[in-house]
């Protein structure tokens, strides 16, 4: 018995050796970047501006997959079941904190560890070069003269337009008919091929399609013009009353499993803020309108719980939440 327990003894202590080795060692073979939208939407934008020095900084290849889905539920539920080791990862936008008040999941951040917020973004309103609409006024003229005739591109329940919607909901007159789409990229194409009229987007998936001339930028969705697109009008040009929601914007970043080792979380860490700081990474969102934050731990995660309650709030004052964000524990900011 006594040589038994030994025994047994000394393998659980290899074990635990082990398993700090792994860690130490961390990572020992190429990781896996699930991207919670499709291909050329704003979040597949930034995830694969910032992996190539993600990748350096780590010394090992960095597996981009698109996982889309159910406004970014499918991708935070595939990596929330995936082991927390940190080979598997979210690059992640704001959908999940808005997740429990529409009623599509229960998972948001508060189960994940914030490795980096890399960026936040400024969202716009677009139409196609060809459209009728030539100003974000004439657009909610035709809104309110014709209720519900107007079809909008969405991304599902909680996503950046849906939300864009309730907070101009709040503001004026605006039902619309909200069509989904697998992301922004698929939105904005299905946009110029006419199947919906507007969409609300990041200006990051957007920007380059105005500057070619195949979109017009009705309004930023700020108080002030942006560089990025500088001749398009502040939203509140339009819709004053959106002030009070400003500022306001999608944001970027990526996440790992809350239980995972904290030597793998602070090595994650501090390989996307190297990488975040690389000059092709800050040119990229420069050019796109977005607001480079590169902030981590303690920083991100308070980010994330005052956004997560002005704007599940503005959900709620808007009539378009499921769940109140009350019964969620959610405090009014």
């Amino acid at each position: 018995m006594k040589i038994s327990m030994k025994l047994m003894g000394a393998v659980a202590a290899l074990m635990v050796a082990g398993g700090v080795a792994s860690a130490q060692d961390f990572p020992e073979r190429e990781l896996l970047g699930v991207v919670m939208w499709g291909a050329g939407g704003a979040t597949d934008t930034v995830a694969r501006a910032v992996n190539p020095a993600v990748e350096e900084a780590l010394g090992k290849s960095v597996v981009v997959l698109n996982k889309s889905g159910g406004a970014g539920a499918i991708s935070t539920a595939y990596v929330a079941a995936a082991p927390g080791d940190g080979y598997t990862f979210l690059y992640g936008a704001e959908n999940p904190q808005l997740h429990p008040v529409m009623g599509v999941s229960k998972l948001d951040y508060s189960s994940f560890h914030p490795v980096n917020i890399l960026g936040r973004g400024v969202a716009v309103i677009v139409v196609a070069a060809d459209s009728k609409y030539q100003t974000m006024q004439e657009l909610m003229a035709d809104i309110a003269a014709n209720p519900g005739a107007v079809n909008m591109g969405s991304t599902g329940p909680g996503g950046l337009p849906s939300t864009i919607a309730a907070l101009i909901a709040n503001s004026a007159p605006f039902e619309v008919t909200a069509i989904p789409y697998d992301g922004e990229g698929p939105g904005l194409t299905a946009m110029l091929g006419g199947e919906v009229d507007f969409m609300p987007s990041g200006i990051s998936a957007a920007a380059e399609q105005v500057k070619a001339g195949k979109m017009r930028a009705l309004a930023v969705v700020n108080t002030a013009p942006v560089d990025t697109l500088p001749d398009a009008p502040a939203i509140t040009d339009a819709i004053p009353e959106m002030a009070k929601f400003l500022p306001w914007g999608p944001f970027y970043g990526a996440f790992v499993r809350g239980d995972t080792p904290d030597d793998v979380k602070a090595t994650l860490e501090a390989a996307f803020k190297t990488a975040a700081e690389s000059e092709e990474f800050k040119t990229l969102m420069g050019n796109r309108g977005n607001i480079i934050m590169n902030i981590s731990g303690d920083e991100a995660a308070e980010f994330l719980v005052k956004w997560q309650q002005v704007t599940a709030w503005a959900l709620q004052d808007t009539g378009v939440a499921k769940v109140s964000p009350e019964e969620l524990g959610i405090p009014r900011p």
